[in-house]
This record gives structure tokens, sequence and C-alpha cells, in this order.
């Protein structure tokens, strides 16, 4: 991980299944500062961590072109 390291966390809605994690994690975690995405399906949170954690609206564009709704916190 980079010497600069952010951790943002998301409320995911839509994502029932491992194969929706799992496209959600891909997408994410190929975004630039991205280092890392973890995904807990029971509650629908998602942490997303690295130096580009901290841009928020291109992680959301991202999900919702996915076809799934997200709301960070």
């Amino acid at each position: 991980m980079s010497s600069n390291t952010d951790v943002s966390n998301y409320t995911l809605s839509g994502v029932t299944c491992g194969g929706c994690a799992g496209k959600v994690e891909a997408a994410v975690g190929k975004l630039s500062g991205v280092d890392a995405v973890q995904i807990e399906l029971a509650t629908g949170r998602m942490s997303v961590i690295g130096a580009g954690a901290g841009d928020g609206a291109l992680i959301k564009t991202t999900i919702e072109k996915l076809g799934y709704g997200v709301a960070e916190g």
C-alpha cells in the first residue's frame, strides 16, 4: 500500500450475492489509487483502501454505472 493511505466506507444496495460483490470489487479496484476493496455482504458495507479512496464521486459513479446503489458512510 502507499504511504498516503485513506479508508472510505460506503453502504451498498442491490449487492446481494458474491457475483454482485465481485463485479463491484473488480470495478472499484481498477480505479487509480485504490489498493483494496472489501465488501461485507451481510451488512452491505464496503471499505475502499488506498490513496484514491478519498475520491467518493468517482467511486459512486463507478458503482452506479454497474446498476447498484451506493451512499457514503
